[in-house]
């Protein structure tokens, strides 16, 4: 059983794509980290032997944040924003896309489940 960084890597993947379950590390990353270690991208991760396993552990402990330690930074940078109360801190307090999309149909993930608002009566003459 492979464990790097508190994760269990799945056994039956590529390298390159095992390494993609740990938070903070995708594909060009993960291709990186293999090469520095040299270890073969398309030996998969019940192939690596305990050497491969502590090279590849050591290259990210010295070099990359990952897991709780990169989770914490971007909390962290997400409270400063809406701490200095700028654009993007505010739809984060608001719940709503930071990043210009439109929220008038879509938006969902954001927003949440729809919230029925009666609609407004005819006046009657």
């Amino acid at each position: 059983m492979a464990r790097i960084a508190g994760i269990d890597l799945p056994k039956n993947k590529r390298g390159v794509i095992g390494l993609t379950y740990i938070f903070g590390i995708g594909r060009s990353t993960a291709a990186n980290i293999l090469d520095n270690c040299g270890i073969s991208q398309d030996k998969k991760v019940n192939e690596w032997n305990d050497d491969d396993l502590a090279a590849i552990r050591g290259y990210i402990q010295e070099n990359l944040k990952t897991e709780g330690e990169l989770r914490s930074e971007v909390q962290l940078n997400i409270k400063r924003l809406m701490d200095i109360g700028c654009y993007r801190g505010q739809r984060h307090r608001k719940g709503l896309p930071l990043r210009g999309q439109k929220t008038r149909t879509n938006a969902r993930t954001r927003k949440g489940k729809r919230k029925t608002v009666a609609g407004k009566k005819k006046a009657t003459k």
